[in-house]
């Protein structure tokens, strides 16, 4: 798991290093262009504006005179750019340099490029016909005189790539740490809901050992929204997790059942054989244990089948899925033409206290069928004969409650509060046939529990009554 969960983590890191470069790279490479062509557009006006200042100064001074020189160098110094003047043919006759240090006073700017000032200027990128050693950016205007518009000269404004930028890498500098921070908060981001995203897995694979050692009673807490892929998959892992267990919990009670209910029939059969072998049972004897075993064989027959038939049934009862809406008063009419032939044979007063309408209910047919048919065989057995058997069926409150009453020996109150469990068997609680195992009402319970309903029993002067109940259908 730690694998996953370091690659998980090294794929979003790898996702979020290279987007935050192409981000950089790309915003680079804008602001550098902004920057360049801002600082070009700031050089064509100081270029213009060289060009007006020199024009109002000609009018009443040269274009070498000493008041220009300090326009210029005033411009040149608050712009941070070099300025110069030509005159019409191109030579240099004012610069912002300081005189006589300016080494460019008398260079001739070459005739073409001179050419190619017109009234909108000239900006390129150039070296001025060898005027420096490298290209640089040029701006520049005509000088025209006031009244005629006759050129009198041209001014000049340039800087090289390295100042333009200035700016723009003190710019560049900030933007580099604060994308540092931000991509190094990233990556924390991305460790923590990677963890976080790979905490279930672990849990799950911690829980799978367990399973694997028999424990499967361990969960994996549930902190995703069910509704997304991970929180689906430990509500279906869990799920899975309760059928596993329920599995192994009937799997356990299975044994149990055998155990506890083969091991002293086994042992009367090994017993008597032993004897009959051994000479121990004298033959004249033999064929009445002959018969004890056989029936002890018969009876653990009925054992494992009765057995197997409440591992299926609980199993069936448990499945949401085979819940219906049908008739309870139908079912019970039709389960009790079933015990008419018995409860004549005991003459029986069967009083069947059913309502007129149909109440219907949601729950397991099938199962709750059996319910039905095992109390009423448990009255029928024990209720004395010539006695009353009553069956009422009535709702209360979003609830259907049914009632079998019959009247016979009472159970005793030691008895009462075990009756339902598995292999109880006194002899009023006993719920299949009398040679029973004692999971009649151990599987009526079972039934009723997984319907999440409940059923009660009361036994008192000789009148014993089961009330179970199931939840109306809306």
């Amino acid at each position: 798991m730690k694998s996953i969960y370091l690659r998980n983590f090294a794929a979003t890191a790898t996702l979020v290093a290279v987007c935050f470069l192409v981000i950089a790279l790309s915003f680079m490479g804008i602001a550098r262009t902004y920057v360049i062509t801002e600082y070009r557009s700031n050089m064509e006006d100081s270029a213009h504006e060289v060009a007006r200042t020199a024009s109002a100064i000609a009018q009443s001074d040269s274009l070498t005179g000493w008041i220009l020189s300090m326009s210029i160098s005033s411009i040149a110094k608050s712009t941070g750019n070099q300025v110069f003047i030509t005159d019409p043919g191109g030579v240099v006759v004012t610069c912002s340099d300081r005189a006589p240090l300016c080494e460019h006073l008398g260079v001739i700017i070459p005739a073409e490029i001179i050419g190619q000032i017109g009234e909108a200027g000239y900006d390129e990128l150039s070296d001025l016909g060898g005027m420096y050693k490298s290209a640089r950016y040029v701006a520049a205007a005509p000088i025209t005189a006031r009244g005629g518009g006759r050129v009198i000269g041209y001014a000049f404004v340039t800087n090289v790539v390295e100042n333009m930028l200035g700016s723009w890498t003190t710019f560049l500098a900030l933007a580099l740490i604060i994308a540092a921070g931000a991509f190094c908060a990233a990556l924390v981001v991305s460790l923590v809901y990677t963890k976080h995203m790979a905490r279930p897995l672990d849990e799950m694979a911690a829980a799978s050992r367990k399973f694997a050692r028999g424990d499967f009673s361990v969960r994996v807490k549930q902190t995703e929204d069910p509704e997304d892929e991970m929180g689906a998959l430990i509500d279906s892992f869990n799920k899975m997790a309760d059928s596993l267990e329920q599995a192994e919990k009937r799997r356990s009670e299975f044994i149990a059942n055998i155990s506890h209910e083969l091991r002293t029939p086994m042992t009367t059969i090994a017993g008597f054989a032993d004897g009959i072998l051994d000479g121990t049972i004298p033959q004249e004897n033999q064929e009445k244990y002959l018969r004890s075993i056989r029936d002890e064989t018969r009876r653990l027959s009925r054992l494992v089948r009765d057995m197997l038939g409440v591992s299926q049934a609980k199993a069936r009862a448990a499945d949401p899925s085979r819940r219906t809406v049908f008739d309870l008063t139908e079912l019970i009419l039709q389960t009790l033409l079933s015990f008419e032939g018995r409860a004549t044979k005991k003459n029986l007063d069967v009083d069947p206290q059913l309502p007129d309408t149909h109440i219907m209910v949601r729950a397991d047919k099938d199962a709750i069928t059996q319910v039905i048919y095992n109390l009423l065989d448990n009255a029928v057995k024990f209720a004395s004969p010539g006695s009353c058997l009553i069956l009422r069926l009535y709702k209360d409150d979003g609830k259907a409650y049914v009632s079998i009453k019959d009247f016979g020996e009472t159970i005793p109150a030691d008895d009462l509060p075990f009756i339902f469990d598995r292999f109880h068997k006194s002899d009023r609680s006993r719920s299949l046939d009398k040679d029973g195992v004692g999971l009649g009402l151990y599987l009526v319970k079972e039934i009723i529990n997984s319907h999440d309903e409940d059923i009660a029993v009361r036994s008192e002067d000789g009148m014993t009554e089961f009330v179970f109940t199931l939840t109306l259908a809306d």
